[in-house]
């Protein structure tokens, strides 16, 4: 099977990577936005069964089938949202669930129409490249920050890092990872308390509908998703030089939420941070082999969904520092390629660095994060230069 003739140990090490880094950056905000609506322990558990399954299914059956990595995860703004609205105390666990099942069908219904994709097609490859290395800085600036709190792990790692690249380059990241889990072993940083053993089973809740939720949980959910996750995962997808069936892979996306909604499933949508892990040259050099990291991405995901509780509580187990550094340093290279694309036209480059600011800022307005933000930025900075020259033609 050729799967197994492109398996490499760096694009083993860049699919958990990918998944550890996805998982403790956003299995609180879960935890929390379940608890929210009065969730019980089964239920929560179910979430995790849920979110696990999905985002691992969609990840591993369509990288087999292309050959390209396909990496999926879950709506941690969204999250965010559920777990501010459930906080209220207005509405229950089926009112979550009738919102998810809503915004599910939201989402399918904009794949199935192909609008986003023929939106997203208009958007230079210079803009695309600025958003994909401003949404990713912040990583790179926390693998560092991380040093105030433990110095001794990050500059261990960074050094690991440097020589690796020099020596070993496909396996630089396996050994910054490596020597971090050292490390953290004899500073006694890893949790073991976090792991507990345990099978998690789904759990369906009969979901309810009304206008309040669908208003207040359901659009905010999907507006946050389609803008906060699925148009920088886009432009991650075209900033790493990879064609996919956009529309397609987002229809995918909203059926699998639909069908999992009720036990907890909120919102499965195309990855943003962590799937420029997979598609980097970390992953590996040659591009046609990285979609083996979002195959085990995707195998990892689903043991998550069904042993949640051992899983998550142990890649939970590893210090923040350990973490914030690996994704960090992974991301090195996606976010210098990203700003040598975005910055070497000069036609672009001063709307894709307006991109890459505001990307980078961080800023939220009206809930919506500042990859949305600095993809109108730059497209209006884009359309005022054009449309300036135009005229003085």
């Amino acid at each position: 099977m050729r799967f197994f003739k492109d398996m490499s140990a760096s694009a083993l090490i860049a699919g958990f990577v990918t998944v550890l880094v996805g998982l403790t950056s956003s299995i609180a905000i879960v935890f929390q936005a379940a608890q929210s609506f009065g969730a019980t322990p089964a239920q929560v558990s179910s979430w995790v069964w849920s979110l696990g399954v999905g985002v691992g299914l969609c990840c591993w059956v369509p990288s087999i089938l292309l050959r390209k990595p396909v990496v999926v995860a879950w709506s941690t703004p969204g999250a965010a949202v559920l777990a501010t609205a459930g906080a209220t105390g207005a509405f229950g666990m089926g009112d979550a669930i009738g919102a998810f099942i809503i915004s599910a069908i939201l989402i399918a219904v904009v794949g199935m129409t192909g609008w986003f994709e023929r939106l997203m097609n208009r958007i230079p490859i210079a803009i695309a490249s600025a958003l994909l290395a401003g949404v990713l800085t912040r990583f790179g600036l926390d693998a560092f920050a991380a040093a105030q709190t433990n110095t001794w792990l990050v500059v261990a790692m960074l050094v690991t890092y440097l020589l690796g690249r020099r020596l070993l380059p496909r396996y630089a990241v396996m050994l910054t990872l490596a020597v971090g889990i050292v490390v953290a072993l004899l500073q006694h940083k890893i949790q073991w308390s976090a792991v507990q053993p345990g099978l998690t089973m789904p759990v369906f809740t009969m979901p309810s509908f009304s206008w309040q939720a669908a208003i207040s949980l359901a659009l905010p959910l999907f507006v946050v998703t389609m803008a906060s996750q699925n148009l920088p995962g886009v432009a991650i997808i075209r900033g790493s030089g990879y064609d996919l069936p956009i529309s397609k892979l987002i229809t995918m996306t909203g059926m699998t939420t639909l069908l999992l909604a009720p036990f907890g499933a909120f919102g499965i949508n195309l990855a943003a941070i962590t799937a420029a892990i997979c598609m980097g040259p970390e992953s590996h050099p040659d591009q046609a082999r990285r979609y083996v990291a979002a195959v085990v991405c995707g195998v990892i995901y689903v043991l998550i969904g069904w042993f949640g509780v051992v899983i998550a509580g142990l890649l939970t187990a590893f210090p923040h520092e350990l973490v914030v550094a690996i994704a960090g340093i992974a991301l090195l290279g996606t976010i210098g390629g990203g700003l040598h694309t975005a910055l070497q036209g000069e036609q672009y480059r001063e709307a894709a660095l307006i991109t890459f600011l505001v990307a980078v800022s961080g800023v939220t307005i009206a809930g919506v994060g500042s990859a949305f933000w600095g993809v109108v930025a730059g497209s209006l900075a884009l359309f005022v230069q054009h449309y300036g020259k135009r005229r003085s033609a």
